[in-house]
């Protein structure tokens, strides 16, 4: 998968997962932008054209679901991954997220790179994904 370019928004109040998936998303071509919570995550939603985001569930100022709800309504063509310790993939309010289209990936945490990875490509070439964004990753 090449995300080449592509600007991809990581929000965690933890620096280290920041860093983790800063130089993960760097080794794949991805430029990234780093925001420690949702208030923060949307400011960036206004300066940067974004391919992706990766959200925390929880976060200083608003649940994670919250903030994707957010994203959904400003910009729907901004597919949303959460990552998460707090919650597991069969959680029933991750469950409804994934049914709703509030979010179009989970991955728990602590997480492997091919988790990370095979979310985002799922992400960015399924249908939901802006068509700029699609036209641009080689999947």
């Amino acid at each position: 998968m090449s995300l080449l370019n592509l600007m991809i928004l990581v929000v965690d109040d933890n620096p280290d997962i920041c860093w983790v998936l800063d130089h993960l998303l760097g080794k794949l071509g991805a430029q990234c932008v780093r925001a420690s919570d949702g208030q923060s995550a949307l400011q960036a939603m206004q300066l940067h054209r974004l391919a992706l985001m990766l959200v925390d569930a929880k976060l200083p100022d608003m649940d994670g679901l919250d903030l994707a709800g957010r994203v959904r309504g400003a910009d729907p063509g901004v597919p949303v991954i959460m990552v998460s310790g707090y919650f597991y993939e069969d959680d029933p309010d991750i469950q409804a997220a994934l049914a709703q289209g509030l979010i179009c990936g989970f991955v728990e945490k602590p997480f492997a790179h091919a988790a990370i990875t095979g979310a985002m490509e799922a992400a960015l070439c399924s249908r939901e994904a802006a068509p700029a964004v699609e036209a641009a990753v080689v999947c």
